[in-house]
This record gives C-alpha cells, sequence and structure tokens, in this order.
C-alpha cells in the first residue's frame, strides 16, 4: 500500500470531493507521479483524457499538454496549476510563419508534433507524437511533408518513410538538443555495459550511439522488459523516476546533466492543491481554433488504433 505525505493525502482528498481526475507527465516528479491516476507520454495521456469520464482533469505537464487535453474534451474543466509551464519549443513555431512558409510548398502535407500550440494544430493536417509518427507519416501517402517543430524528431522518422522527402522546421527540445554524442562516450567508459535508451528529440550523433531510441513510453518498457539491467537513460530525468517506481532493481544512469526540464518541474504538489481548492488555471481558448485543432488532434488519434 502507497505511502503518502500530508500534502498528497489532502490532494487526494480534494481529487475525490471534486470527482477530479489527476494525469501527469512520464517527466514529471517523483512526489507527481505518485498522486497520478495515469502516468504516462503524451499520447497516452491525450488518449485518456478524450475517453475518461471526469468533467474535472487536473494537467500535471506543460501548456500544449493542457491545451491538447481541452481540445479533445471541449466541455471538461481542465486545471493547468502553473500556468508559466510552457514548452521552449512549441514557441518555436507561430501560425502566422507557417502560413508563409506553407506557400513555397503548396503540395505537402503538415504533421504537426503534439509540441505546439493550438494555433498551428489548427493549420495543420494531422498531429503526431514521437510513439507514433512514423505510423502517422506513413498513414499520409504523401510526397512531401513538412515537420513542425521538432527537426531532430523529423530526421529521425524520415530513415523510415524513405519515400516521402521531409522539410524540416528549425525547431528542437532544449533538453534533448544540448545532449551530445561526447556524454554518451564518457557514460560508456565508465559503465561498459550499460544499454543506452534515448528520445529521438535527440540530435543524429548521439542517436547513432544508442542501442534503443522511442518515446517515454517505450523506453520505461524496453527497460522493464529487459533481462539487462544496467542502462544509461538519454532523456528527461523524470523516466528515472518512474522506472525506480516499477522496477527497483534496474540500474539506471542519466545521460547528461542537460537532462532536466524546468518547465515540467514547475508542477508542484503545493501548486497542484492551489488548483483544486482555487478551481484554477483553467485551460481556455478561442473556440474557432479549438475545433480546427480537433481535427488534427481526432485525425492522429484514429491513425494510431
Amino acid at each position: 500500500m502507497k505511502k503518502y505525505n500530508l500534502l498528497q493525502e489532502q490532494i487526494l482528498q480534494l481529487k475525490k470531493e471534486k470527482n477530479a481526475v489527476i494525469v501527469a507527465h512520464t517527466y514529471q516528479s517523483k512526489e507527481i507521479q505518485e498522486i497520478a491516476d495515469l502516468v504516462g507520454d503524451s499520447l497516452q495521456l491525450s488518449q485518456f483524457c478524450a475517453n475518461d469520464s471526469s468533467q474535472l482533469i487536473v494537467f500535471c505537464g506543460v501548456h500544449f499538454m493542457a491545451e491538447s487535453a481541452k481540445i479533445l474534451s471541449p466541455l471538461k474543466t481542465v486545471l493547468l496549476p502553473d500556468i508559466h509551464a510552457g514548452c521552449p519549443m512549441a514557441d518555436m513555431v507561430t501560425a502566422s510563419d507557417l502560413i508563409e512558409f506553407k506557400k513555397d510548398y503548396p503540395e505537402a502535407k503538415v504533421v504537426c508534433y503534439i509540441n505546439s500550440t493550438a494555433k498551428v494544430k489548427a493549420i495543420s493536417d494531422i498531429c503526431c507524437t514521437s510513439s507514433n509518427a512514423v505510423d502517422i507519416v506513413k498513414s499520409l501517402k504523401a510526397k512531401q511533408v513538412i515537420f513542425v517543430p521538432d527537426q531532430n524528431l523529423g530526421r529521425y522518422v524520415s530513415t523510415f518513410v524513405r519515400e516521402t522527402e521531409f522539410i524540416m522546421w528549425n525547431g528542437f527540445c532544449s533538453v534533448h538538443n544540448n545532449l551530445k554524442a561526447s556524454d554518451i562516450l564518457k557514460l560508456k567508459e565508465t559503465y561498459p555495459s550499460a544499454l543506452v535508451a534515448m528520445h529521438p528529440e535527440c540530435q543524429e550523433e548521439p542517436i547513432k550511439l544508442a542501442d534503443f531510441v522511442g518515446s517515454t513510453k517505450a523506453i520505461i518498457d524496453y527497460v522493464l522488459e529487459q533481462e539487462h539491467d544496467e542502462f544509461i537513460i538519454a532523456t528527461e530525468q523524470g523516466i528515472i523516476d518512474r522506472i525506480n517506481m516499477l522496477d527497483p532493481s534496474k540500474k539506471l544512469h542519466l545521460a547528461g546533466k542537460c537532462l532536466l526540464c524546468k518547465n515540467m518541474k514547475k508542477i508542484t504538489l503545493e501548486k497542484v492543491k492551489a488548483a483544486l481548492e482555487e478551481n484554477i488555471y483553467k485551460v481556455e481558448m478561442d473556440e474557432n481554433i479549438m475545433n480546427q485543432a480537433r481535427g488534427s488532434l481526432v485525425r492522429m488519434l484514429e491513425a494510431s488504433r
């Protein structure tokens, strides 16, 4: 049976009283993960929020994730415990810039990584996550794809879809992009028997050194399913907390000090409690934008079935 601290117990009581559901991304801190009804990656959280019957969702993640939950469930109340928990990569592409960019490639389909704003999703053909990006692009059967905003993920996906020309947006995740091949090589010298599990938001050179590349969920599944017990984890450090909770016997080494998302860590127990008590901060957006963005998300979910 789980043991909770006083603040966690207070949150769980509030959640029960308000018939709310708490969801958390895998990059959240251990104490946030412990009180969540679901801990997962962007695809899992999107699917859960769309299908769950609760009318009040407390989303422990960053803004584009909570926004996606609201887009898929417009009649539900979605609370983001820290309204300033954003995503620098999502801010690297704007709807106005994408509209201008598309003029040079009128026949191209726009595949929009879920790490983007509702306005960008609204003018994209389909969304994707790191879990399903390869399948999503293949499903389009397009000669040409504009992939926004993460060029690293787009480059990785393009190696599996050779028949499609990829036009990359110049965006990236500042956390994963800062990881260098030299960081991996140094750790492999120290832990020669460790397998390297890496997120596809990393650059091409470190990815070449990985034993496995996948989304946060895929990395967790890979580590748990392997008989091997030692791993170098090349994604945000919150995933190590998650794996340790599921299987404490695994020996895990974080690939680099850069792998900390400050925006994810803005969500705290105190802020979750305040969100439930005061019904703040509600995720809201223009109805027309929300309706248009829903199409690209729904098409993604349908293609992921």
